[in-house]
Formats: structure tokens, C-alpha cells, sequence
């Protein structure tokens, strides 16, 4: 019977249909615009996963794995079509560099995670995010995750700012991938805008 309360009290894991079409909409309608259709195609994808990611983790402060591991695992098998043209590269190749930059950036957010937790005595980052970082590693070449990173801080900067929290600093939460999601996506189509 506890079992059920909890899944009763649990908050949705579900995104907003609405959010989520109409972010996508956008999304896909600029990638087709600008984007040859194999980026187009990836980059509307993309859009799909962390328009979801962004509104859950900005109502429940939640990352579903489905979003986590889905844009881990398309990023890596999107990697041969991301770079299609260079022709001396293998497909195999682009998987590996694809896996050994989420692998990369998930570690150094899990040191960050880690170094935080021992120093505050509380947790700051989760593993959703973690996870979130391992995505930003499988879609991004190496020079443009800092840029994704950076972004993503300045609109969580300005989101503070704007509605002037009043918190202390020990009561304060944002939701890191509210902010992490939308950059990825927004880095990864200009970026691809120069290939």
C-alpha cells in the first residue's frame, strides 16, 4: 500500500505534450531550413529529447533515463553521419571519438559532483546530470562543449537574476539540465550550421 502512495505522490515524469511538440516543431523547422536533411534529421531528434529534458528536469528537478541514455546512444550512432564528410574517417572511428568525449565529460561533471558533495557536505549535482554531460560529449566535437557548459550557466545567471531570488544559499535549487538541454541543442545547430 506504500508502494502505491509514493507512486501516487511521485511528480510526473512525463513531459508536456505541448512544450514538447511546439519545441520540437520549432526546432525541426529551423534545422530543415538551414541544415542538409542527415543534420536536419539529428538535430530534430535531438531537439525531441531535450525539449523533455529541459521540462521535467525544470518541474521535478529529474532527469529520466530514457532522455539521459536516449540522447547518449543517438549521439553516439549519429556520430558516423556527423562526420559523413570526412571521407578518411571510418563510421567506427566517429563512434569511438563520439563515446570517448562522453565519456570525457561525464567524468570530469562526476569529479566536479564529487568534489562539491565533500566540500558543501550536500549534494549538488545528480547523476541525471552527470549523464546529461555524457549526451553533450557523445553530440559535440571537444572545442564546443565548454561553449555548451558556459552557455548553459550564463542562462541560469540571467534566470536568477530575472526573478530576483530572495533564498539563502543553503535553500537554493535550479535545475542544471533546464538549462543544460537547450544549450546542447542550440550548440549543436550552429555548429552544425558550419559543416
Amino acid at each position: 500500500m506504500a508502494m502505491i502512495a509514493d507512486q501516487l505522490s511521485a511528480p510526473s515524469l512525463r513531459p508536456n505534450f505541448t512544450i514538447l511538440i511546439g519545441a520540437t516543431g520549432a526546432a525541426g523547422l529551423l534545422s530543415f531550413l538551414y541544415l542538409p536533411w542527415p543534420l536536419a534529421v539529428a538535430s530534430t531528434l535531438l531537439s525531441l529529447l531535450m525539449a523533455a529534458g529541459a521540462d521535467i528536469d525544470s518541474r521535478t528537478f529529474l532527469l529520466p533515463d530514457v532522455v539521459t541514455y536516449g540522447a547518449i546512444v543517438s549521439g553516439i550512432l549519429a556520430a558516423p553521419l556527423l562526420d559523413s564528410f570526412d571521407p578518411w574517417q571510418s563510421p567506427w572511428q566517429s563512434a569511438g571519438a563520439a563515446i570517448l568525449r562522453a565519456a570525457c565529460t561525464a567524468f570530469l561533471l562526476a569529479l566536479l559532483r564529487k568534489a562539491y558533495a565533500s566540500l558543501r557536505k550536500t549534494e549538488g549535482l545528480g547523476f541525471g546530470d552527470v549523464k546529461l554531460a555524457a549526451a553533450v560529449g557523445a553530440w559535440l566535437p571537444f572545442e564546443a562543449i565548454p561553449a555548451c557548459f558556459g552557455l548553459a550557466a550564463v542562462a541560469a545567471l540571467v534566470s536568477v537574476l530575472i526573478r530576483g531570488r530572495q533564498d539563502a544559499l543553503e535553500n537554493f535549487k535550479l535545475p542544471l539540465g533546464a538549462f543544460l538541454c537547450p544549450a546542447l541543442w542550440l550548440v549543436f545547430f550552429v555548429t552544425s550550421l558550419s559543416r
